[in-house]
C-alpha cells in the first residue's frame, strides 16, 4: 500500500516537477533528463508492467489453444495493455537503470524485471511465433522494440544486464532473422504514422545490429534503406500529421538515413528530401490533442516526442542549421511533457518511454 501511494503521488507530482525544471536540465540547446525527472518516470512502467488487464492482443487464433489469459502465452510481455508497450517500457526501465543506479526504486526494477525477463519466459514467448497464423505479430515495432531492449542490455556493463541479455537473446535472433526475411519480401516502403512505419523500425533495428555486430542484419537494413529511401525529395511535410499519427513519416525517414549515408551525403540528400527545414520558419508545428482519454487522438502526444528525438538526431548533421532544428526540438518537447503522465490510461501505459527516449537520445 505505502509502495503503491509513493507511486501515485509521484504521478500526481509530474507537472509540478516539469514546471520547476527539474524535470530535464538544457545542455549545448537539448533537453536532456535529470534523476528527478527519471524517479517520476520510472513510475509508469512499474505501475503496468505486471497489470494484466486492460489487454488488447494482436494474435490470430487459429484454434480455441490460445483462448487463455495473455499472460499464459505472453509470461514476460503481458501488461502495460499490449505487447510492444510492454517490451519499451522493459527498455526505459533498463535505460533508467543504466542511466541513473541510484534510483530510489531500483531494487524494485530489478525484482520486476528478474521475474519477468527469465529464460523460461521468453522461451514461451517465442511458442507462439512458431504458429503459423503468428508469425508476424507484432511486425514491425514490437519486433524492433525487443532488439532496442537487447541493445540496451549489451551496452550496459552489469552482470544483471548480461543475465537479462542472455535470456533474451534467442528472441533478438529470432527477430533479426525476421527482418532479414521480410526485407527480401516487401515490395514498398511503409510510410504510416503508427506502429508499421518502416524507417522507424529500421532504425531501431538497426542499431542493435551495429552493437551485436550481426553484419547480416545490417546489410539487410542498409539495402533495404537505399532501394526505398535513397531517391526521396520534398516529403510532404504538410500532409503531416495525421490524426492517430504518433511517429512522422518524413522525419523517422530523416532520422534513419545519417545512419546509412556518409556524412557529405547525408547532408545533400537531406537538403532534397525536407528542403523546409532549411528556411526560416518552422516546418512542423506543435500536435493538438483534443482528449487524452481516447487511445488514438493521444498518439500526437507521443508524435510531439518522437518528432523531438528525430530532429535533435538531424541536427548533428544539419550543418548551420543545427541550432534552430535543435530548438525545434525542445519546443515539441516542452509542449508534450506536462502530459505524460495525464492520469489516464491510454497515455500512461506508453508515453513514459517516447519522453526518456527523447530525454536521453544519443
Amino acid at each position: 500500500m505505502m509502495r503503491a501511494t509513493f507511486l501515485l503521488a509521484g504521478l500526481l507530482a509530474f507537472t509540478t516537477v516539469n514546471a520547476q525544471t527539474k524535470f530535464y536540465d538544457e545542455q549545448n540547446g537539448i533537453l536532456r533528463l535529470t534523476q528527478a525527472g527519471a524517479v517520476h518516470l520510472s513510475g509508469l512502467p512499474l505501475k503496468c508492467m505486471q497489470h494484466e488487464f486492460p489487454y488488447k492482443t494482436g494474435i490470430v487464433f487459429s484454434d480455441s489453444g490460445l483462448v487463455q489469459k495473455p499472460i499464459e502465452y505472453h509470461p514476460a510481455f503481458y501488461g502495460c495493455f499490449d505487447w510492444h508497450s510492454s517490451v519499451h517500457g522493459h527498455w526505459m526501465l533498463v535505460r533508467l537503470l543504466k542511466t541513473y543506479p541510484n534510483l530510489p526504486d531500483a531494487a524494485l526494477i530489478r525484482e520486476k524485471l528478474s521475474q519477468n525477463l527469465t529464460a523460461d519466459n521468453i522461451r514461451k514467448e517465442l511458442l507462439l511465433f512458431a504458429n503459423k497464423e503468428n508469425k508476424g505479430f507484432e511486425r514491425i515495432y514490437g519486433w524492433s522494440w525487443l532488439l532496442q531492449l537487447q541493445n540496451e542490455l549489451l551496452t550496459w556493463n552489469d552482470p544483471f544486464a548480461r543475465e537479462l541479455s542472455r535470456n533474451i537473446a534467442p528472441m533478438a535472433r529470432y527477430f533479426s532473422n525476421s527482418w532479414r526475411d521480410f526485407l527480401k519480401k516487401i515490395a514498398y516502403p511503409i510510410r504510416v504514422g503508427e506502429h508499421t512505419n518502416l524507417a522507424f523500425g529500421l532504425r531501431l533495428a538497426w542499431d542493435y545490429a551495429a552493437t551485436a555486430k550481426d553484419t547480416a542484419l545490417q546489410s539487410s537494413i542498409r539495402g533495404a534503406a537505399m532501394r526505398f529511401y535513397a531517391n526521396d525529395r520534398d516529403c510532404p511535410a504538410s500532409w503531416e500529421p495525421g490524426g492517430y499519427d504518433f511517429l512522422s513519416p518524413c522525419l523517422e525517414e530523416a532520422d534513419l538515413m545519417w545512419r546509412i549515408l556518409p556524412g557529405a551525403e547525408y547532408k545533400v540528400w537531406l537538403k532534397r528530401f525536407l528542403p523546409g527545414l532549411f528556411k526560416q520558419e518552422p516546418l512542423f508545428h506543435i500536435a493538438t490533442v483534443n482528449d487524452r482519454t481516447d487511445g488514438k487522438l493521444v498518439h500526437l502526444d507521443g508524435l510531439n516526442l518522437s518528432r523531438a528525438w528525430c530532429l535533435y538526431g538531424i541536427a548533428r548533421h544539419a550543418g548551420d542549421r543545427a541550432p534552430a532544428i535543435r530548438e525545434l526540438a525542445s519546443r515539441h518537447l516542452r509542449a508534450a511533457l506536462p502530459h505524460v503522465a495525464s492520469g489516464d490510461y491510454a497515455g500512461e501505459h506508453w508515453l513514459a518511454t517516447f519522453a526518456v527516449y527523447a530525454l536521453t537520445v544519443e
